[in-house]
Order: C-alpha cells, then structure tokens, then sequence
C-alpha cells in the first residue's frame, strides 16, 4: 500500500512539472520590442554563455555556436539596444586566453556601427565581459576590473572559497551629443555559492559607494544569481542604486521553460531615469535558443548621462 501512495504521490509530482512546464513554454515568447528610443539610451543585460572550444558536438559546444549565433544575432538586432553588457561571452579552450572570442568576434563582425568597450588584451585585461554599444551614441573613455576575490587587482585569481574566478567589469560611455559620460558596471556573481554572492556584493557596493562619493553616475547590468529583493539588492542600494523591477524569469534552461523569477537585473543611480519599464525579449529567433538566459533591457532618458 506505501509503495502505490508512493508511485501515485510521484506520478501526481511528475503530471504538475509537466503541466506547469507546458504552460510557462506557452508563456515564452514576446513580447516585440517597442522601437528604441531616438532621444534615449537603451541598455540591455544579456548572459550569452560560454563556448567549450574543445567539444566538437554537444550542449555548448563549438558545433552548437555554428547553431547558437545566427538566433544570437537576430536577438541583438531586434533589441537595438544603444548599450549591451554581455556576461559569459568566452571562448574557453582551457586556461584564461582570450586571443579567440566567437561570439565578440560574431556580433562585432554582423554589427559594424557597435564596438565593444571593456576589453584589452587578456593578459592584462578580463575581456569575457564586454560592454558592447552603438559608436555613433558613444565613445569609451575610460574602462577597468576589479576580481570577486581577497586580491580583486589580481588578475583571474579564485573567489573568496577558491572557486572558478568571477569579475566586474566596468567602461566610462561619453555622449557624443552631449559629451556626458555614464559609468556601466557589468558583474557576475556565483551561481552556486551565496557566501561567494554576499562577500562580493559587499566589495561591489564598496567600489559603487566610492564612484558615487565622486559624483559619478552608475548603470548596473548583471547576472546576480539572486531573485529581486534579496538581500544582494538591498545591499547595493545603500549605495544608491535602485533595482528595477524585471518580471518574470530570465533564465530559461535552454528551453523556453520560465520556472522562478529574474536573476538578471538593472539598476540605476539616483540621476538616472527610466522612461518605461523594464522589458524581458522572450522570443525565439531561430530553431535554437542562443543561450539560456532571456535579455533584460529599459529605456532610460539622455539626460541621464553627465
């Protein structure tokens, strides 16, 4: 008898995953972009994953890319965003070289009025971060990092418990119109460790704390690995930054499935102003998702910037 309840108690488990993935695939999908803003500045957060260069075949793989970045592609282009902070964009064939990034390489080839701030030569510089955006808006004045670590200026050295190295990176975008600059930090947080999100959040609100003690104007656009109203955000915003409110999911499994609530998150400082909610591109452009995260963009207003 404990074994039929049992088999019963798990069929009745298995049949609502299953109704409940059926009905959040249905969910995935729009909705269509509204047009970017002429007089604004569009900025999006976007987890592209990384490549395994090793693997010829598979999930992630280098012959999954030949299928991944066309929809990639076809993704950017239907968000047009002016500003694009990208996190997991590697090509990773063991070690920290970065000489080779398919998808840098790939948009920066399909976009030519976008360049890619945030980058240097990798001995020197993490470029697996970038902060794409449309040159004929901006110009990059200034750019650096900072590691997740108890040596944040050592270049790739290992997160707070010895895990895989985690980074900020961060690019000064000066207006051509207008000549006003905005600081974008672009992070990525520990999936796996909350120890390793809440001792990096902590070093992360330090460095905000001291730009905004500058006068500086910040946009965060992350991969937090922490649903809103964590307390990860409410430590950011006793630095100043104010989170907007992204619904629904924004990592997907690779699938369309929407099972918890946005990981990847906006936030903005107190001289920065949206001029719309911020939006979730659910569409699927192609036979195959570009990767397993949706983009998050918002409209904010050019005179924002200084």
């Amino acid at each position: 008898m404990m074994r039929r309840l049992l088999r019963l108690a798990l069929g009745g488990l298995l049949m609502l995953v299953l109704l409940l993935g059926c009905q959040q695939l249905r969910n995935s999908g729009g909705p269509e972009p509204r047009p970017s803003p002429e007089n604004g500045i569009r900025v999006t957060t976007y987890n592209v994953h990384y490549i395994l260069m090793n693997q010829a075949e598979g999930r992630w793989s280098r012959g999954a890319w030949e299928r991944r970045k066309a929809p990639l592609d076809a993704t950017f282009k239907a968000i047009d965003a002016d500003i694009v902070a990208f996190q997991e964009m590697e090509s990773f064939a063991g070690g920290d070289d970065d000489s080779v990034n398919l998808a840098r390489f790939w948009l920066l080839e399909q976009n030519p009025g976008y360049a890619a701030a945030a980058i240097g030569d990798w001995r020197s510089f993490p470029s697996t971060q970038p902060i794409s955006y449309r040159m004929a808006k901006f110009e990059e004045v200034d750019k650096g990092w900072f590691f997740f670590s108890e040596t944040p200026e050592v270049i790739y050295s290992r997160t707070f418990d010895g895990s895989y190295p985690a980074f900020a990176s961060w690019a000064d975008l000066r207006a051509r119109d207008t000549g006003r600059t905005i600081r974008v930090l672009n992070a990525h947080l520990d999936y796996s460790s909350r120890e390793n999100r809440r001792k990096s959040t902590a070093f992360m609100v330090e460095r905000v704390s001291a730009w905004r003690a500058e006068g500086r104007r910040v946009l965060l656009a992350a991969d937090l690995n922490a649903r809103l109203g964590s307390d990860l955000h409410d430590a950011h915003e006793t630095a100043g930054l104010r989170f907007l409110p992204v619904e629904g999911a924004t990592y997907h499994f690779d699938l369309g499935l929407n099972l918890f609530g946005a990981i990847d998150h906006i936030a903005l400082s107190p001289e920065l102003t949206e001029t719309g909610p911020p939006v979730v591109f659910r569409e699927k452009l192609g036979a195959v998702w570009p990767t397993d995260h949706y983009p998050v963009f918002v409209d904010i207003a050019a005179a924002g910037a200084q």
